[in-house]
């Protein structure tokens, strides 16, 4: 199992894990105010936390399919609207050409330390993100190297033509401070599947699972006042 330490975000005003010896990306890059990074030391992946202004409920219907019942007439519920948000957020992060594929459906979570009054509601789920490698967006930004990825389905002479990475997430929903809870743990698949080495692969996925589990369990806001 992997092994995790406590780790204070946003100058302590929430508080969670990140896997042990990871490190501050803020120490490597400017990171915007909004988001905190962490750096595997020894692969590509990536941690990100951040803090969202909360989709509205006629933003995360777009989201949802022109075929889908709510769009048909039937009144959508707290938590149709709740998933439709995450894929809200998700597909934001992607660029035109990028595919979005559901591994594991949003499945709602109770944050143990996340006190009721804050009317939180919480998802954790898995989605693959392949992109054509000559889409690749610089990934200084912070945001999900969605283009820093495995080889998927198109090749050539000259190498893979798409790249892909896991998604592991969380979104706690913070319906009275009006905010949305994101945290993104990110694989890319590239430095396993050039190495030949599916075992490495299915491990780090093994520790971004652990990971989103326990933030499930360990997540606490200690400063509401960030959310003001």
């Amino acid at each position: 199992m992997a092994t995790f330490s406590e780790q204070a975000f946003y100058g302590g005003a929430i508080q969670g894990i990140i896997p042990e010896g990871w490190v501050d990306g803020s120490t490597l890059r400017e990171i915007p105010d909004h988001q905190e990074l962490f750096l595997s030391p020894t692969t590509l992946s990536s941690f990100i936390i951040e803090v969202n202004q909360r989709v509205t409920q006629e933003q995360a219907l777009s989201t949802l399919d022109q075929q889908s019942a709510i769009r048909g007439g039937i009144p959508a519920t707290h938590e149709t609207i709740d998933k439709a948000a995450v894929m809200y957020h998700l597909r934001d992060l992607c660029d035109e050409d990028d595919v979005l594929q559901v591994v594991i459906p949003p499945a709602a979570v109770t944050p143990a330390k996340i006190p009721a009054s804050a009317r939180a509601h919480a998802y954790k789920g898995v989605v693959q993100m392949t992109t054509p490698k000559r889409q690749r967006r610089d990934t200084n930004t912070g945001r999900i190297p969605v283009s820093v990825g495995g080889a998927a389905a198109g090749s050539s002479a000259d190498g893979p033509q798409t790249s892909r990475v896991t998604v592991h997430y969380l979104l706690v929903r913070l319906e009275a401070q009006e905010s949305d809870l994101l945290v993104f743990f990110n694989v890319p698949h590239d430095e396993f599947d050039l190495s030949g080495d599916p075992r490495g692969l299915s491990k780090e996925e093994e520790v971004a699972t652990e990971a989103i589990d326990k933030l499930v369990q360990t997540l606490e806001v200690k400063d509401w006042g960030l959310f003001a």
